[in-house]
């Protein structure tokens, strides 16, 4: 009785892993990929102690440490061991994200996990599988969108290591990361990518002015030169999200329309059109050199609209929240975001 059930038990493993086996390939890779990071970690201390490590990155890394005290102290964000590690990336990128959304609509490809939920994004630390993932994609018909990663969040199960690329990052746009990358580890809603995103974003835009006001002064030139670029990014942001507008207006009327040439046509002269009347963003206010003529071969395509859907579309609604129920109290804007949503 007992051989049965250990044979039965096994048959039902081997077709367990054979209907998922790209599931479980794909979760390996993964657990692979951190766990090299993670063995390969060397404690800041250790590294601020280093006489052959430079001076001017030693104190990137001090800097690290106190966004981080700071996302605690006045931001509300949950303390945490992340930032605690150094890992040396040789220079080479790490991870690659691919997005992918349908050809003629503005909905993305979901990938669903364990514990976590659905993502509209999926995450390789093998660059070449990476590569395979999209064609294969591309095959299926959708549009795909790969980056390289600068960082990413194991919402607190995991010590997340400083990355060396980190630390060639300006004071405004290190803040921005490490806020957005805090707030995914105190707050992650299951199943709502987009919130998870925009409220990162949201954390780590305002909370990147503030801490650069804090420390080095309303009228210093870090902030300035933060706020500089934010301003353009913002505008552009909404030129992007207006742009996914437009296209959604311009897909609604393809229902009837069964050439694929003509639908392929009409939607690469308004993309064509989003990405050229970019020039124009800040006009009066900032000159921008104008742009090369259009090389068709790079175009923007809807994967690459989703992916300001997720990250910034619900900006102006977090903004209006913030400032009109909580008058720009950060800790209790938090406090009352953890406790309405349930995070994992």
């Amino acid at each position: 009785m007992l051989k049965k059930f250990a044979l039965g038990f096994l048959l039902a493993l081997f077709l367990v892993g054979l209907f998922y086996r790209d599931e479980i390939s794909y979760g390996w890779m993964q657990a692979t990929g951190q766990a090299r990071i993670l063995m390969n970690v060397t404690d800041v201390e250790d590294v601020l102690q280093d006489p052959a490590f430079p001076d001017s990155l030693k104190e990137r890394i001090r800097l690290i440490q106190e966004i981080k005290q700071f996302g605690v102290d006045s931001l509300g964000l949950n303390p945490s061991d992340n930032y605690t590690t150094f890992y040396d990336q040789g220079g080479k990128p790490i991870l690659w994200v691919i997005t992918a959304s349908e050809r003629y609509k503005l909905k993305a490809r979901e990938w669903t996990f364990p514990f976590i939920g659905s993502f509209a994004y999926k995450g390789f630390f093998d660059s070449t599988r990476a590569a395979r993932q999209e064609a294969a994609l591309i095959a299926e018909g959708y549009d795909t969108d790969i980056n390289e990663v600068s960082a990413w969040s194991t919402l607190g199960y995991l010590k997340d290591p400083i990355l060396s690329s980190m630390l060639s990052r300006s004071e405004g746009s290190l803040a921005n990361l490490i806020l957005h990358e805090l707030t995914h580890g105190t707050l992650f809603v299951k199943n709502n990518l987009e919130m998870n995103e925009n409220l990162a974003s949201f954390v780590g835009d305002v909370g990147a002015v503030r801490f650069l006001t804090q420390k080095y002064g309303p009228v210093s030139k870090e902030l300035k030169k933060y706020e500089f670029s934010k301003k353009y990014n913002d505008a552009y942001s909404q030129h992007v999200l207006r742009g996914a507008q437009e296209l959604d207006s311009l897909y609604a009327t393809f229902a009837d329309q069964k050439v694929d040439s003509v639908k392929d046509a009409l939607k690469k002269n308004l993309i064509i059109h989003i990405d050229t009347t970019a020039d124009t963003l800040l006009a009066g206010k900032v000159t921008f050199s104008k742009k090369a003529p259009v090389d068709e071969t790079k175009l923007p395509n809807n994967a690459y609209f989703i992916g300001y859907q997720t990250y910034k579309s619900k900006q102006n609604a977090y903004r209006k929240e913030f400032e009109e129920k909580f008058n720009g109290d950060f800790k209790k804007y938090m406090k009352y975001l953890k406790e309405k949503y349930p995070s994992l």
